[in-house]
């Protein structure tokens, strides 16, 4: 199962000022900006100042999540990943740079500024405060004019080498750490690590959306685990095992695909397997769709947005069938999917003899608000 929910508030902070007018960024807001930016800016060829990322995930999304841990809906031994989306080709990126994702350990508020506000919009959090409510006095951070309180715990770190600046990076003890209870939940912040944040070697100027996008690019916190009951034994009852040899072309139709799906729905998607070209004979019966199974861990699937052709959920060890006496299938939540999108679902088979085969056969389906 690849689960996923989206950012409660995000936003970016600068500690540097303008190198035209000497104004400071460091109490600007940038709260309802489309993208987040991690950058470290040089003038005249010398290091000026860096920006960073805060991304909090303690919403409604979150407090259900951790429910759904606690009454072991999803195992312990899950696994949690950061996915934030490259927004737009990104400048003078260097071949290698190393990403740092660490727990804040104060609250904040994401503002409404955005980086064209003029005159500045400082209400909400900047790298000086962590909130500046309208009316209100400033509330700054514990660390003062050094940027977000960091925790020294849980960091997570993920490295580059000429590759998408799309960030995938585990934060699986950061995520228990808040489940547990063991530190608060007031998000994380992504920069440049440790001292690529402020020496003199350019890294580049990283955009990525923020959950103001208006496309399907949002960060998102993707939870991981394996949910799949094994294709063995008595789960698959009187069911013939296809042909995995290598030798023989198979074929997957599904059972009972729906054209629309609700947002709440947690679905069980059903599919039959079958030779794709079948030998008759008069002493034989032949393969049906209603009598063959994929063996275990022989098929998996993946959904992909069919607009943008985005992969929203990869093939991957935690995408193997399921089977039961029915047939194969596999259970998906759609309640963090996009609604009024069509998705499609798309299946991979992997032979006795390395061989792999992508079956897409057009299943598609739209989730309604």
């Amino acid at each position: 199962m690849h689960h996923f929910i989206f950012p409660s508030q995000d936003t970016w902070i600068s500690s540097g000022s303008s190198i035209i007018t000497g104004e400071s960024f460091k109490d600007q807001n940038f709260g309802r900006d489309q993208i987040l930016e991690v950058k470290k800016e040089f003038y005249n060829s010398s290091f000026n100042y860096p920006t960073r990322a805060l991304v909090n995930f303690s919403g409604t999304e979150f407090t259900e999540l951790s429910k759904s841990v606690a009454d072991g809906t999803i195992p312990s031994s899950a696994k949690y990943y950061l996915r934030l989306y490259e927004a737009e080709g990104n400048a003078e990126l260097t071949e290698e740079y190393k990403l740092a994702i660490q727990p804040i350990s104060e609250s904040w508020t994401e503002g409404t500024g955005k980086n064209e506000d003029n005159p500045k919009n400082t209400n909400g959090c900047s790298w000086e405060n962590r909130s500046n409510p309208i009316g209100g006095s400033e509330i700054s951070w514990v660390t003062g004019s050094n940027g977000p309180s960091i925790l020294n715990v849980s960091q997570s770190e993920q490295s580059f080498t000429n590759q998408s600046p799309d960030v995938e990076v585990e934060v699986t003890n950061m995520v228990n750490m808040w489940i547990n209870g063991e530190k608060e939940n007031y998000g994380m912040v992504v920069r440049f690590s440790g001292s690529q944040e402020t020496d003199e070697t350019t890294f580049g100027h990283l955009k990525f959306f923020s959950r103001n996008t208006h496309t399907i690019f949002s960060p998102r916190l993707e939870v991981r685990w394996d949910d799949h009951l094994p294709c063995t034994g008595s789960n698959t009852g009187s069911l013939n095992q296809i042909t995995s040899s290598g030798l023989v072309n198979n074929d997957i139709n599904m059972i009972g695909l729906k054209e629309f799906y609700r947002e709440s729905d947690k679905v069980k998607f059903r599919l039959k397997a079958r030779e794709k070209f079948v030998k008759k004979t008069f002493s034989t019966s032949y393969q049906t769709a209603t009598g063959s199974y994929i063996p275990e861990k022989s098929g998996s699937y993946s959904i992909k947005d069919v607009a943008s052709d985005e992969t929203i959920v990869p093939f991957s060890d935690y995408t193997f069938l399921s089977c039961d006496s029915k047939s194969n299938y596999f259970i998906q939540w759609l309640n963090t999917f996009e609604p009024d999108r069509v998705y499609k679902i798309i299946y991979k088979l992997k032979y006795d003899d390395g061989q792999e085969e992508i079956i897409d056969n057009d299943f598609e389906f739209k989730i309604k608000r």
